[in-house]
């Protein structure tokens, strides 16, 4: 994010080439640019349009693959001068937003750890009601689709902007291997390490690739989910973005460790859940940066 706002006039200093913190910013007036994205990251998107929304001109942004839009169906509700067209987005500066009621949808990344387990145990159902179903997210979904799962949407509304429906999942008797690569990755990117389990029971081979991403995020997931797997008796592979797996029956409780990452924890639940013999999850309290009541719910299910 820092090169982006340095070209818009901000003055960013951290430690080091990656400007890690401590971080140090001073104000200022902010210029339009044109920036091209090196890679598909909503999270850098978002950071260049509200820093557009301050700057003088129109600032463009040029997208290598598309990335979660919340951000843009957002500031279109509040009044921003928006458009998107394409892989190409321009906000214009100086806008004057309007305040909004909100609801907010259901996270499909916090609903995903249900909708897998169920769709992993034959003869179960799970329905999740409001959950965002953006097709900028929805990767997920697609995925469970071609591992031979019946995934039904309903119930389909918009609300502020924001496309909401309820999801059941039936579960199978057996999932099928996959291979997931391309444009798909960035509408699922959050969700990865949850299929990675999947694959992991899965018939035949999976692999995983473009999801280099991931060894940048809480902690290097690729690597983490390829040690807990591996430690639970799954046939996985680490490659330098993603992973190769070669399913196998059964996979078996063992000592893992989540590296503090709330997903990589949550993950690993859902391994132990269709794993015999008891699973031991260390940092596993760190789910509650954003699911702070998975524990209970998956308790509720389970039970």
């Amino acid at each position: 994010m820092a090169i982006p706002l340095s070209q818009m006039g901000a003055h960013i200093k951290g430690d080091g080439e990656r400007c890690y913190p401590p971080v140090r910013i001073c104000g200022g007036r902010l210029r339009a640019i044109t920036y091209d994205m090196p890679i598909a990251s909503a999270q850098v998107k978002s950071a260049i349009m509200l820093a557009g929304l301050f700057a003088d001109g129109t600032t463009v942004i040029k997208q290598p693959a598309l990335s979660r839009d919340h951000t843009e169906r957002m500031l279109c509700v509040f009044g921003a001068e928006v458009s998107v067209e394409g892989m190409i987005i321009s906000v214009r500066g100086g806008a004057k937003l309007r305040a909004q009621h909100l609801r907010i949808p259901g996270g499909i990344s916090s609903a995903a750890f249900f909708l897998a387990a169920s769709a992993a145990m034959p003869k179960s159902q799970v329905t999740v009601t409001r959950v965002g179903v953006n097709p900028t997210r929805t990767g997920m979904l697609d995925a469970l689709r071609m591992m031979g799962v019946d995934v039904e949407i309903s119930n389909e509304r918009e609300e502020c902007g924001e496309p909401v429906a309820d999801i059941t999942v039936c579960g199978v008797k057996r999932l099928r291997g996959i291979a997931l690569n391309g444009p798909i990755i960035p509408r699922m990117i959050d969700e990865l390490p949850l299929i990675a389990v999947l694959c992991a029971v899965a018939d035949g081979e999976s692999e995983i690739r473009d999801a280099a991403e991931l060894r940048l995020k809480e902690c290097d997931r690729i690597k983490a989910m390829a040690e807990g797997l591996r430690k639970m008796g799954a046939c996985i592979d680490e490659l330098p973005d993603g992973w190769r797996i070669s399913g196998v029956s059964q996979l078996h409780g063992a000592h893992v460790d989540s590296y503090r990452d709330h997903r990589i924890a949550m993950a690993l639940a859902i391994a132990g859940l269709l794993a015999d013999g008891e699973t031991v999850i260390d940092g596993a309290e760190c789910v509650s940066i954003s699911f702070p009541k998975f524990w209970a719910t998956l308790e509720q299910l389970r039970s």
